[in-house]
C-alpha cells in the first residue's frame, strides 16, 4: 500500500513539474472510465504506474493527432505530453497532450445530491423583450454551455444559431441568421444544439428543414436528411443521437458515418405504452448509453438502457397535471452523476427533480406560475448545467435564458 501512495506522489509531481497543467488524477478506475462532469472525458491508465492510476482526459482526440512513446523507457520527447495506454488508437503506449487533460476541459465531477439553487435567476442572455437585435431572443429552444461559460443558444423564431459569452451583454450569431429558408446558410426554427468544443463545429437540429445541419466557421454539411429532429445528444462513445418527433423514436449514429441510424427508443408507433411516445422532444445520454427522452404529450420522462426493447418512466406519468407526481408537457432533460433526472415542466413553469424510483419529484427553481420575475419562469425550454453545477433555463416565453446560482 506504502509502494502504491509513492507512486502515486510520484506520478504527482512528474505531472506537476513537466506537464504545467492543471490535471485530475484517476486511482482506483479502469481504462476509459468516468472522471468528470464532461462525459466526453475518461480516465487513461499512465505507463509505468500502478494499473489502478491513470489521468482524466479528453478521449475523442484525433488517432493521428498522438506519436508512440519511447520504446525503451517509455518516456515522451514531446514537451507536455503524458506516456498513456489508449487500446482504442494505439496497442502500443501513446505520448497524450497536456492540453487535453486540463480541468478546464475535464472539470472534476461533484456530488449534486443535495445541491439546491437560489430561486432567484439571474438573466445571462436576451431578456429585452422578443426580437432580433443581438441583445434579443425570440423563443429560446435548446441550449448548450461549453466549459467557458459560454451559452449557445437555438433561437427557433429568429432562425439562428446564437453564442453569448461568458457576462456578455449580447450574443453573436454562429450559424443561421439570414432568414427564414431552406438554403444551406440559412436555418428553419432550430430547435437545438450541441458544440463540439474541439474542433468548434456546431450540430442543429434544423427541424422545419427535416435535417442535421453541422456548421464550422460558416462552412456547412447537412449530417442527416429527412428527418423530423427535435432534440440531440452526444455520447461518449462517439455517438450521435437524435430524437424524432413525427416517427416517435430516437436514433444513434456513429459521428462521421451518418449513413444508416439505429432504433434505440420507440419506434413502435405513437402512443403510450412503454416501448412507444408521443412526439419526443429533448434527449440525454448517460455514461451507460442509457437514453433519456422527454415524452411531451405522454408528459413524463422515459428510460431506455442500451438494447433494451420499452422504456422504463423515471418521472412523471401521472397524466397531465401540476402535483409533483406529475408532468404538464415535459422539455428539457438533463441527468445527474447519481442518476437524478432534471426536467423542465413546461406548463408548469418549473424544473423538477426525481430520482428513479421514487413517486414523487421535487421542485427545483420556479412553480410560482407563469411570469416574468427572477423566481419565476414561462414555458421552460431547454436545460444545462454548467461546471460549478450552476443551473440555466431557457425561458421560452419570457425570451431569455435564466442562471440558477447553485448554493455551496
Amino acid at each position: 500500500m506504502n509502494t502504491i501512495k509513492i507512486q502515486c506522489y510520484i506520478v504527482f509531481i512528474i505531472l506537476s513539474t513537466t506537464v504545467q497543467i492543471k490535471s485530475q488524477i484517476c486511482e482506483k478506475k479502469t481504462q476509459y472510465s468516468e472522471c468528470s462532469t464532461n462525459s466526453a472525458c475518461g480516465c487513461f491508465r499512465m505507463v509505468g504506474t500502478n494499473n489502478n492510476t491513470g489521468i482524466c482526459g479528453f478521449r475523442w482526440l484525433a488517432c493521428s493527432r498522438l506519436v508512440l512513446c519511447n520504446s525503451l523507457d517509455n518516456s515522451c520527447s514531446q514537451p507536455n505530453t503524458t506516456c498513456v495506454q489508449h487500446p482504442q488508437c494505439n496497442d502500443l503506449p501513446v505520448c497524450y497532450p497536456g492540453t487535453m487533460t486540463d480541468q478546464s476541459i475535464c472539470p472534476p465531477m461533484k456530488n449534486k445530491i443535495n445541491a439546491k439553487w437560489k430561486q432567484n435567476a439571474i438573466t445571462v442572455a436576451g431578456g429585452n423583450g422578443e426580437g432580433q437585435q443581438l441583445n434579443q431572443l425570440s423563443y429560446p429552444y435548446g441550449i448548450f454551455i461549453d466549459e467557458n461559460k459560454n451559452i449557445f443558444i437555438a433561437d427557433y423564431n429568429n432562425h439562428r444559431i446564437v453564442e453569448w459569452k461568458y457576462n456578455a451583454n449580447e450574443g453573436q450569431i454562429i450559424a443561421g441568421g439570414n432568414g427564414q429558408g431552406n438554403r444551406m446558410d440559412q436555418l428553419n426554427n432550430p430547435m437545438d444544439v450541441i458544440v463540439d468544443q474541439q474542433n468548434h463545429s456546431v450540430m442543429i437540429a434544423d427541424y422545419e428543414n427535416k435535417r442535421v445541419i453541422q456548421w464550422i466557421n460558416q462552412t456547412q454539411q447537412i449530417l442527416i436528411q429527412n428527418i423530423h429532429c427535435q432534440g440531440l445528444a452526444i455520447d461518449k462513445h462517439g455517438f450521435l443521437y437524435v430524437s424524432d418527433g413525427v416517427r416517435n423514436e430516437v436514433k444513434r449514429w456513429k459521428i462521421g458515418e451518418y449513413n444508416k441510424g439505429v432504433v434505440v427508443a420507440g419506434g413502435n408507433g405513437q402512443g403510450d405504452q412503454l416501448n412507444q411516445f408521443n412526439d419526443p422532444r429533448f434527449i440525454f445520454v448517460d455514461d451507460d448509453q442509457s437514453v433519456y427522452v422527454s415524452d411531451v404529450n405522454n408528459h413524463r420522462v422515459m428510460k431506455w438502457r442500451k438494447d433494451a426493447k420499452e422504456g422504463r418512466t423515471v418521472a412523471g406519468g401521472n397524466g397531465y397535471g401540476g402535483d409533483l407526481n406529475q408532468l404538464y408537457l415535459p422539455h428539457g432533460v438533463i441527468v445527474d452523476d447519481l442518476g437524478q433526472v432534471y426536467v423542465t415542466d413546461f406548463g408548469n413553469h418549473r424544473v423538477m427533480r426525481w430520482y428513479e424510483g421514487n413517486e414523487e419529484g421535487e421542485i427545483v427553481v420556479g412553480g410560482n406560475d407563469g411570469g416574468n420575475q427572477s423566481n419565476q419562469l414561462n414555458n421552460p425550454m431547454g436545460l444545462s448545467f454548467d461546471d460549478e453545477v450552476n443551473l440555466y433555463v431557457a425561458d421560452r416565453n419570457n425570451h431569455r435564458i435564466q442562471k440558477f446560482e447553485v448554493i455551496l
